[in-house]
């Protein structure tokens, strides 16, 4: 059974930039979930990137929105995952702030 994780991230920097800085930054995204191997698969869809990586012989999977004033992110955690679902919110919810902090 998949654990949900559901973040959301307010910016400051419009639909574009916040976009920009996803893309920029997703390899740093996907380097957070643990055991993360190969190449994650990607694909936007609009302004929802859409994701999977391979992470110790499951699939983490997942979609990025980003809105005019926030950054949402859902992903689900598979079977083993789930434990450690509410510490990786956390860093997730760090990194997403790092990302989209007007600079």
């Amino acid at each position: 059974m998949a654990t949900p994780i559901s973040i959301s991230i307010p910016h400051q920097l419009g639909r574009a930039e916040a976009r920009r800085r996803i893309e920029a930054g997703f390899a740093k995204i996907i380097d957070l979930l643990p055991g993360s191997s190969g190449a994650p698969s990607e694909r936007w869809d609009g302004d929802r990137l859409i994701f999977s990586v391979a992470a110790m012989g499951q699939t983490v999977a997942g979609v990025i929105h980003v809105l005019d004033t926030a950054v949402t992110m859902e992903i689900e955690m598979p079977g083993v995952f789930g434990v450690i679902a509410r510490s990786l919110k956390g860093r997730l919810q760090k990194m997403g702030q790092l990302l989209l902090t007007k600079r």
